[in-house]
């Protein structure tokens, strides 16, 4: 049997008129999306053309995808996915032109397109809406192994036919099919993983592994195929992590700037995630056609962090004294002593673990020779259980044993070093306690040594669709198509929190029992000790935190009023139409291509949960339930026009929407305590009652969109593109906005009391921001053969994007802001080598600033500008030769982030105050693979 390559395409006309044939089936699941074409690998065909392979090759696909659509998209092959490190596929979507990526834990994971962010697209599997494993509807790239994957389209204007589009653009990963495969593939690879900086705790590694197989092959005459994929992996990442607390104008410092606090980290991270794929895929005739996708990932994720909190400012309540001699530059004191500090100690341990099913069947039935019947019933489910546990340690409780004396002093990286005097490493004086008296319940203090968060999500969507689809005939109307989708989606979220004190004396840890307030730290917890050196800090005592927790702490739940009503679930139930005209032929001598129609959606959402409310030391916890119904209905359009040699006009119009966070949507709210001092007022926004929480009847974003783009595509591959587009945001999500809402429930538990107005503010998301988008994209595709034989191999890929944004919320209208997540600027360039089986390629992408979404106080997501950031990566690999014994073999070296690039953010538009400042280190990679 002759070897061939697991993806390879056709140079030149071939591939366009295959790609372009899979466009022109009936759009829906395996063909709603654009096809690569496929051929064999080597240096000739059988007909004498001239066949590219690796990355080249999939240059090509991309361009004969985004060539043949007749709507504006972008595109990436999985020859294109493997080839730089892509510990998900968000990797390799960040150098796609609009496209950018936020960096967590070292790794590409929130994607923004044209500047908006996840919660403003759609991700697709095989055309079907996906659940995902994270706390909203933003798809973590992560939990999909990109070795499955055989093309990844972004559709950034949406059609009729495809339902639950995002506004900024959707998503679509498509899974390689069988069918369309020439002969049988097995394929393996191995690939080996190592960090620049080390391991930084002594119970991390710095390396790590990723291993896949494939089988792919046909049987009974080529009628039924079958894909199986099964792959492991056990990715490291490291942090040197600093977060400021901000920066007060510290009365005892002239009222300069003065830095508030510290939280200096190190950090080791590991991801461990197995994965399995299988496609069975049967046509036994022209008028049948069943596909079978099933995938499972499972995802575990274990964080071992360790640092010290430094409270320093006294104007924010450290008790510490600033020292005469400080130094101030423009308002900003960069260096100082302060004294009388009583630090942290953290030795904390995050552990995520979340399981991913994913089964689609799709049926195209053609009834008569020009009319078809598809099919598609699909079902997503995810799972994620987080364990996240933070153990303390200090000199003594609530500031009772020795204090520390400080120097800080600002570096250039905006930093700040933080120099101790005492030893942290000193058992004699250090033990497991609450060092600042910070533990309260909600009506006692509390001696918390600890705290442990135990958040469970479930996530499940089931699909059901059906289309039909017929020729119209001749001329430019060429099919009509009308399909309806029903999904059901739940998601369910439950909250388990705990605070953790000292074993030994006392009830549920209060202080008022009696609770033991220090104790010593076993010499079994101890693991070693953790520099934190790049900030000043000689060592820290490294303990096991789980040791701890199982022989040191005693776990006393919280039944704090906040906590009590966090569980909740959101449910949607979704009923989608649309009716759509494919325009196919001549206008004027320019072939002309597209549609128009209009999508109809029903949406039924509700939300069960909880109310609460705190008098008196008294939590009362009332069962709540609610939702919303409402229609929308979108129209679009699409044209794309020849209009001159291998030249296209791309238009688009349309009206989009996309659904708000799942969080946003919940129904429960947390009330304040009864002001009675105001219970005469007749004012809602000054009375009595008050609450925040979410609102079951949030609408989705709306956005009217206009987009243009002019593509020309060279002789001999490669193509040149310019793109506009223009979105204006309506019914856009205030997150703090206040509502009214009637109180009369919890009113009527005080009865005799006369109430001026029952009526109250809620501070909850409303529908209550507008606002506008807009901007412009160029990519250019070049293979040197354009100019010249001799430098046919070598070739360049890049983009450049421009965007602009301004969002009006009604709750601070005077201050319009930025869309989160949204660079002006963004950048992508590519240069590369392949030929003979030779390859090198360096790839540089850059992001202008952007307001970034982090973690803030109790690990609600906050909004801080990020600094702009270039990333470097490289490799070069080989790919043994038909006339090599080593056929099949392939071997490859990457390094990525050879920049070193670290994530910063800053606060108030001065670089000075730098908030979170991250640093990765590069990571290097080494790969074999064989295909049999």
């Amino acid at each position: 049997m002759a070897k061939h390559t697991l993806f390879a395409i056709r140079a030149g006309s071939s591939a366009i008129a295959l790609t372009a044939a899979a466009l022109a089936a009936p759009a829906f699941a395996q063909t709603a999306a654009p096809q690569a074409a496929e051929a064999t690998s080597g240096t000739a065909a059988d007909d004498g053309a001239i066949v590219v392979t690796g990355y080249r090759a999939s240059l090509n696909a991309s361009a004969s995808i985004k060539r043949s659509a007749p709507t504006i998209v972008e595109a990436i092959s999985a020859q294109d996915i493997g080839k730089l490190p892509d510990v998900s596929i968000a990797d390799s979507l960040a150098r796609l032109p609009g496209v950018t990526a936020q960096r967590l834990e070292g790794r590409d994971q929130r994607l923004s397109i044209r500047g908006l962010g996840p919660d403003f697209g759609t991700t697709l599997l095989n055309g079907r809406e996906q659940v995902t494993v994270g706390d909203n509807r933003g798809v973590e790239y992560d939990q999909y192994p990109a070795e499955f994957f055989k093309n990844v389209v972004v559709y950034k204007a949406p059609t009729p036919s495809l339902v639950a589009a995002g506004i900024s653009g959707t998503v679509d990963l498509r899974m390689l099919r069988p069918l369309a495969q020439k002969d049988r593939i097995i394929s393996v690879q191995l690939r080996g993983q190592m960090n620049g900086l080390g391991k930084l705790n002594p119970d991390a590694s710095r390396y790590g592994y990723r291993a896949s197989a494939a089988y792919v092959d046909k049987f009974a005459n080529d009628t039924f195929g079958i894909a199986i994929g099964v792959s492991a992996t056990d990715a490291p990442s490291q942090n040197e992590r600093y977060n400021a607390w901000g920066f007060p104008n510290e009365d005892t410092a002239g009222k300069n700037l003065f830095l508030g606090g510290a939280k200096p980290y190190v950090q080791s991270n590991k991801l461990q995630r197995y994965g399995a794929v299988a496609t069975l895929e049967y046509q036994p005739s022209e008028n049948f056609h069943s596909t079978l996708d099933v995938l499972y990932s499972h995802f575990r994720e274990t964080q071992h962090l360790r640092g010290i909190e430094f409270p320093i400012a006294p104007q924010w309540g450290s008790g510490a004294t600033v020292q005469p001699g400080y130094k101030v530059d423009n308002g900003l004191v960069t260096d100082a002593v302060v004294s009388g500090v009583h630090a942290v100690q953290r030795n904390d341990l995050n552990r995520r673990t979340a399981d991913n099913f994913s089964v689609g069947w799709n049926n195209q039935i053609g009834l008569t020779d020009k009319m078809h019947l598809t099919l598609d019933a699909s079902y997503s489910s995810a799972k994620r259980t987080d364990f996240l546990l933070e153990t303390y340690t200090g000199t003594g409780y609530q500031t009772a044993g020795p204090a520390d004396t400080l120097h800080i002093s600002a570096n250039p990286n905006g930093t700040f070093s933080i120099v101790p005097t005492i030893d942290y490493t000193d058992r004699s004086i250090f033990g497991i306690t609450d060092p600042r008296g910070w533990g309260y319940n909600g009506t006692t203090a509390v001696v918390q040594a600890g705290f442990l968060n135990k958040p469970q999500f479930k996530d499940d969507l089931l699909s059901l669709r059906g289309d039909l689809d017929g020729e119209i005939g001749s001329g430019l109307l060429s099919k009509w198509q009308v399909g309806v989708n029903y999904s059901r989606r739940k998601k369910t979220s439950n909250f388990l929190s705990y605070f953790l004190c000292p074993k030994g004396t006392g009830t549920d840890c209060t202080v008022a029992s009696g609770t033991t307030k220090f104790a010593p730290i076993p010499d079994q917890a101890v693991v070693g000790k953790v520099p934190l050196a790049y900030l000043g800090v000689p060592n820290m005592l490294a303990l096991d935190p789980i040791y701890l927790y199982n022989n040191s702490l005693q776990a006393v739940y919280d039944n704090r009023p906040v906590s009590l009503v966090r569980d909740n679930d959101v449910i949607e139930n979704v009923w989608s139409g649309y009716a759509m005209i494919n325009l196919d032929g001549d206008v004027g001598g320019k072939k002309v291509t597209g549609s128009f129609g209009v999508q109809a959606v029903h949406t039924r959402q509700t939300s069960h949960g909880s109310i609460s409310n705190f008098n008196n030391g008294v939590v009362t916890i009332i069962p709540a339930a609610g939702g919303d119904n409402y229609w929308r209905i979108l129209p679009s359009a699409n044209l794309a026009i020849e209009v001159g040699q291998s030249t296209y006009v791309k238009l688009a119009g349309s009206q989009a929407m996309v659904r708000p966070r799942l969080d946003q949507e919940r129904i429960n709210l947390e009330f304040n305590p009864v002001d009675f001092t105001k219970i005469g007022s007749t004012d809602p926004g000054n009375g009595p009652f008050s609450a925040q929480g979410g609102n079951s009847r949030l609408r989705p974003y709306l956005s009217t969109n206009a987009d243009i783009s002019v593509e020309h595509y060279f002789a001999k591959g490669g193509y040149i593109s310019v793109a506009g587009y223009y979105k204006h945001l309506t019914d856009y999500v205030d997150p703090s906005q206040n509502i009214l809402y009637d109180f009369s429930s919890l009113a009527a538990q005080f009865p005799g009391v006369q109430f001026g107005t029952t009526l109250g503010k809620v501070g909850a998301p409303a529908n209550a921001g507008s606002g506008n988008l807009k901007g412009f994209e160029f990519t250019l595709s070049m293979p040197f053969a354009n100019f010249s034989k001799t430098l046919d191999g070598f070739g360049f890929y890049g983009s450049g994007s421009y965007t602009d944004s301004k969002i009006i919320l009604a709750s601070n209208a005077g201050n319009p802001i930025t869309l989160p997540g949204l660079s002006d600027w963004v950048g992508n360039a590519e240069l590369y080598f392949e030929k003979h089986g030779f390859q090198v390629r360096a790839s540089y992408r850059y992001r202008a600033k952007f307001l970034a979404e982090v973690a803030g106080l109790s690990a609600n997501p906050t909004y801080r500008t990020a600094k702009a950031e270039g990333i470097l990566d490289a490799q070069i690999g080989y790919d043994f030769q038909p006339d090599s014994p080593l056929h099949g073999l392939s071997v490859l070296f990457q390094a990525k982030n050879l920049t070193d690039r670290p994530f910063i953010t800053y606060q108030n538009d001065d670089v000075r105050q730098v908030i979170d400042y991250q640093r990765y280190g590069r990571d290097f990679y080494i790969g074999l693979s064989y295909k049999f």
